[in-house]
């Protein structure tokens, strides 16, 4: 039995970490302490000075660990990945724990390139973002491409230059051909360090130095040239226009305010680069209506800035945060340079403070507007598919399962969950077809349904005996409604295997007519025809689309995988290991195609002979 006033009686006066746990043992709340044992008693003294939230957790808390640090830099590291690991239910929890994309232009590379990544590297290359969208990333590179005639391929230099012959880029002007000898290292190089002004936001440096290029061009008579200068000119211009300058500070800045709803906070983050905006976005806290501001700004800057792989030189805040410097110098050894946290009270930095609120303010009333729609939805599907379906209660819970193959081959069976109506991926489970030999839907079905909740009585036992915990189990819950692709053969397969493990759950197929399309719900007797304008309607043809999606996505891949190992098993030298390892490091038949000897002998387990072997075995075959 763990007596708490006994354990509070041990706390040590070092910097760490606390872990709140109830009774069950769930982790319910995660925080850091300068002094661990002034921290922590706090909690379980006289309860008039805690806030709603705290004096809730409290009642909740059965036991607590702690973890000493050697300082409390340290423990706000750990805070945060813990937090991140465990998600407890009483800290505060960002919905979005996004890796935004970045354009990394490799500077460290004789003959740069340009790649988009998600992680910051000190490599010696130059990165530009955070772009709040991939879409945003390729619409920048292409038009750099545009502008630059830089090349595409992935060939490497010098080693490649004079190989092969150039690529229709070249041809079509799009190219300088550097794999030629067209264009010599340094002038390539030059090429990249404007490309780097003009992703830092210094078009106006750019447009002057290719206009003294433009007017040079023509004084030589090279008419051609200058032309093309011209047109690169007027591209970043237009480029230049769309984008607005912000901040007259002209640095890298992160502006972040926020706006409170009934239960829910807006987070908003502006990233400004260079004083140019250059994208922005939103994040959804839940459970903020008895916080504090200051808590809600003091956990979304930990948590985001934990995740984040760029640090800005500042970061422009709209609360106070707890532990400021403590913040300021965790984010400062991130950065590798003195980051400033700041939150202004006057001047262009509230100015733009306020912009950021009002559209954190916009985006949450939009927010509140869509979660209205949704429960109402959820609501009226749910209680439609009860009384259509002549159910005892709601479904909150829905299974739907499907079965895949072509000609019986690489068969496969989904099975997805759907919420209070909505999708829970995380609960989706995937089957190999074990048992059944050839195209046989019926005794597929009943080989995915018995295996899935033969797993479930075999979990249950195992967590009614204490060898398993709920939240490790994977197939312990029981859904309140099963759907299954088909009609009534498909609902007589499921409910035999049903009854045969003593499971009593209501199963109905989901019809569809000649065109693939949602037309009823089915069960061993009859179709049940649901009105195609009601809620539950449009529930069901969700849930059958998404079933069937996950089922022949599935099944392509494992058709794929299989179609490119038995392409590789045709290479002499190439065993099963060493086909495996290939697959994993190229990703694709396409990429082995591509890749020279050298590449190929960097792969685990590859000497130059094997290699050698891969590289004639596509080459022979494309001649």
């Amino acid at each position: 039995m763990f007596d708490i006033q006994e354990q509070l009686k041990k706390l040590p006066d070092s910097p760490g970490v606390y872990i709140m746990k109830d009774k069950d043992k769930n982790i319910i709340y995660i925080g850091k302490a300068k002094i661990l044992k002034n921290r922590v008693r706090q909690y379980f003294q006289s309860s008039k000075h805690h806030s709603p939230k705290v004096q809730s957790m409290v009642t909740n808390i059965a036991e607590f660990e702690y973890i000493v640090t050697d300082s409390e830099l340290e423990a706000l590291v750990l805070e945060c990945n813990l937090i991140k690991k465990h998600k407890p239910r009483y800290n505060i929890l960002l919905k979005d724990d996004k890796h935004y994309p970045y354009i990394k232009v490799t500077m460290n590379e004789e003959y740069p390139r340009i790649v988009i990544t998600r992680k910051i590297e000190k490599d010696g290359a130059k990165y530009f973002g955070p772009y709040t969208s991939t879409t945003a990333v390729r619409e920048t590179i292409d038009l750099i491409k545009k502008v630059f005639w830089i090349r595409t391929c992935k060939k490497e230099f010098p080693r490649d230059i004079g190989k092969e012959r150039p690529c229709l880029n070249y041809y079509i002007k799009q190219c300088l051909a550097p794999c030629q000898g067209n264009i010599n290292k340094e002038s390539y190089r030059q090429m990249f360090r404007d490309i780097c002004a003009f992703l830092d936001g210094k078009q106006d440096a750019l447009i002057d130095k290719l206009t003294r290029d433009m007017h040079e061009a023509a004084e030589r008579m090279d008419f051609e040239k200058a032309a093309s200068i011209r047109d690169k000119i007027n591209n970043i211009k237009q480029i230049a226009e769309k984008q607005k300058i912000i901040s007259s500070t002209l640095s890298d800045q992160d502006v972040v305010a926020f706006a409170a709803g009934e239960d829910e906070a807006c987070v908003q983050v502006f990233f400004i680069r260079g004083g140019k905006l250059i994208g922005r976005e939103h994040f959804i806290i839940d459970g903020t209506s008895q916080m504090e501001s200051q808590e809600v700004m003091t956990s979304f800057v930990k948590q985001f800035y934990n995740s984040t792989s760029y640090i800005p030189k500042e970061i422009v805040l709209q609360e106070d945060i707890d532990e400021a410097s403590i913040i300021e110098s965790w984010l400062t050894s991130r950065r590798g340079s003195k980051v400033y946290i700041t939150v202004p009270r006057k001047g262009e930095k509230q100015k733009l403070i306020q912009m950021v609120a009002k559209n954190a303010l916009e985006t949450l009333q939009q927010f509140e507007g869509k979660l209205r729609k949704d429960k109402q939805f959820v609501q009226s599907a749910l209680t439609e598919l009860k009384n259509y379906l002549s159910l005892e209660k709601l479904p909150y819970r829905i299974e739907a399962y499907d079965i895949s193959n072509t000609g019986g081959i690489e068969s496969v069976g989904s099975m997805v969950v759907f919420k209070n109506a909505k999708p829970s991926n995380s609960d989706y489970r995937k089957f190999k077809i074990k048992s059944v030999i050839g195209p046989n839907d019926y005794d597929s079905m009943k080989e995915i349904l018995y295996r899935r909740f033969k797993r479930a009585n075999k979990e249950s036992d195992l967590i009614k005996s204490g060898e398993l915990n709920e939240e490790d189990a994977k197939f312990y819950q029981l859904p309140d409604l099963i759907l299954v692709d088909g009609g009534k053969g498909h609902v007589s397969s499921v409910k035999e295997i049903l009854n045969e493990l003593r499971i009593n759950i209501p199963v109905f197929g989901m019809v569809k007519d000649d065109r693939h399309r949602t037309r009823a719900a089915a069960t061993e007797d009859l179709e049940i025809n649901i009105p195609v304008d009601s809620s539950a309607f449009r529930l069901l043809t969700q849930i059958q689309d998404e079933v069937h999606r996950v089922a022949i996505t599935y099944h392509r891949k494992l058709r794929s995988k299989k179609i490119i190992q038995s392409e590789l098993e045709a290479i002499d030298g190439i065993g099963s290991v060493r086909r495996k390892k290939l697959l994993q490091h190229f990703k694709s038949i396409d990429k082995i195609r591509m890749a020279t000897i050298d590449e190929l002998t960097q792969v685990e387990g590859m000497d130059k002979r094997s290699a050698e072997s891969v590289y004639n075995y596509f080459h022979a075959k494309n001649k």
